[in-house]
């Protein structure tokens, strides 16, 4: 197994390698499309699982929509055309055919569709048209939908799991009677997010807004959060969007109120997508390879038997066995890897590159002894265990790994968390030690493109928990009330 490029020596290409080594994902045939592999779409399945348990306790329940949306539904939302027409790729045709020889394949020109269809980039179009059957009175609200799905933004710049060109998601999209109901809701859903990402991924996230220019196509508020990754770019790891009105109007969908008085519905929606995958590589993992949550980690423990007759690995294996028995039944998942393939230092190689929590050793010593070697990925610790307690000693262990890397996560961000006051500041913490500054911003469109195009950082967000504080923008010298997040990001 390849070593790894180390993180102080080129991120980018850590990054890259260590998807492919741990077995996460590859490149397609297709351009900017990838192949999650089967160790990455079972933590993928773990997000799923566990999302899609906290939108139903929240009232939450899952419908699917088509893929295909007819262009002439994109017209009707101005700001959400624009801002979704330089990514959305267009079925045209509907039939192949043969040339004369039977050579090639080409698009059947008498094959033409009367309207051209876009490939779903988000769903507010084609679910806001089909809401329009569901609303008539105040009683058919609210309507609390999920979707797992996949969609198509035309990438040219593509990266494994950050930014591909066919990703997979969940958007929620909700209709309420009122306005206060509807920003009620995408301040839930952004705060579940974060609830998600902090306690399951262990990633500490800032909750805040988007300015007017950050914030989704067609929105009126966009409340995200957003992370910080070990090389000092930020992430945004999910966003909430209250939609107002915009697209009850623009697909006509109203209903009777309790007076008998007809009102456009008020709408959100909301989503997080593959892309929280690279947040978990980005934010933990180490020169060795991926380091995993506990509570994300398709396997939790994993044994490596060492041996060097059959009569030892049989004598070996019937203690495991015992051992596995106990750990299924405290629900804790593992894997057994007796493989006679590779010899027991590959083994551990390469569970350490894939990032699984905890792992034991036992060789004939240890059978005799009654102890394990257990061995901890976050720290790259080892210790001897007895047999005895090494259940709980197993429990207590994820659990402590669970926090310990979230509190390394949260340390780092805190130490990379810039309280700046004037321009030059900003210049030399942006390109010397890039993480987060904290800094007053005029509020004006203005400064915050010129800050962007002489730094590339941008306006991540303004916290929500952010208190009023006079001051001037760091860039203008205009008076500001409240700083606000800035980050080069990805």
């Amino acid at each position: 197994m390849a070593k790894l490029t180390k993180r102080s020596e080129n991120y980018s290409q850590w990054y890259n390698e260590l998807v492919v080594q741990a077995d996460l994902a590859e490149q397609s045939a297709v351009r900017g499309c990838m192949v999650i592999k089967p160790y990455g779409y079972s933590i993928w399945e773990k997000m799923h699982d566990i999302l899609d348990k906290m939108f139903k306790e929240t009232g939450h329940t899952n419908a699917y929509f088509p893929l295909f949306i007819p262009k002439s539904f994109f017209s009707r939302e101005a700001d959400h055309v624009e801002g979704f027409a330089k990514e959305c790729a267009v079925v045209t045709h509907y039939r192949l055919r043969t040339n004369a020889d039977k050579t090639a394949v080409e698009v059947d020109p008498e094959a033409k569709l009367e309207e051209e269809l876009i490939v779903r980039p988000t769903s507010e179009t084609i679910i806001w048209n089909t809401y329009r059957n569901w609303v008539k009175s105040y009683r058919d609200l609210p309507i609390l939908v999920n979707q797992w799905a996949n969609v198509v933004r035309w990438e040219m710049r593509t990266r494994l799991f950050l930014r591909t060109a066919e990703f997979l998601w969940q958007e929620g999209h909700t209709a309420h009677a009122t306005k206060e109901e509807a920003m009620e809701e995408a301040d839930k859903m952004v705060h579940v997010y974060a609830d998600f990402v902090e306690n399951y991924l262990g990633v500490p996230v800032v909750i805040g807004r988007k300015t007017d220019s950050e914030r989704f196509a067609g929105a009126e508020e966009t409340f995200c959060i957003e992370a910080l990754m070990q090389d000092g770019k930020a992430l945004q790891a999910g966003t909430s969007h209250f939609l107002a009105q915009n697209f009850a109007k623009a697909f006509d969908v109203t209903f009777l109120n309790k007076e008998n008085k007809p009102e456009y519905v008020w709408a959100t929606s909301w989503g997080v997508s593959t892309r929280l995958m690279g947040a978990l590589i980005m934010a933990h993992s180490d020169d060795n390879g991926l380091v995993l949550p506990p509570h994300l980690a398709p396997i939790q423990v994993v044994i490596v038997p060492i041996y060097k007759s059959d009569d030892q690995l049989n004598m070996i294996s019937e203690r495991v066995h015992e051992l596995c028995a106990k750990l299924k039944a405290a629900g804790i998942s593992y894997k057994y890897d007796d493989r006679d393939t590779q010899r027991p230092g590959f083994k551990f190689a390469e569970w350490e590159m894939k990032g699984v929590p905890v792992r034991l050793a036992i060789g004939p010593n240890d059978y005799e002894n009654h102890t394990w070697e257990v061995a901890r990925r976050d720290t790259l610790t080892k210790e001897n265990v007895s047999d005895e307690g090494i259940i709980d000693h197993i429990k207590n262990l994820l659990e402590d790994i669970q926090k310990n890397i979230y509190k390394k996560a949260y340390d780092f961000r805190a130490a990379n968390t810039y309280k700046v006051d004037t321009w030059d500041e900003f210049k030399r913490i942006i390109e010397e030690k890039p993480g987060f500054i904290s800094a007053h911003w005029d509020g004006t469109a203005e400064t915050e493109a010129k800050i962007k195009e002489e730094t590339k950082a941008t306006i991540r967000c303004i916290p929500l928990d952010a208190e009023e504080e006079e001051g001037v923008c760091v860039y203008s010298g205009k008076p500001s009330k409240r700083r606000v997040l800035f980050a080069k990001a990805y």
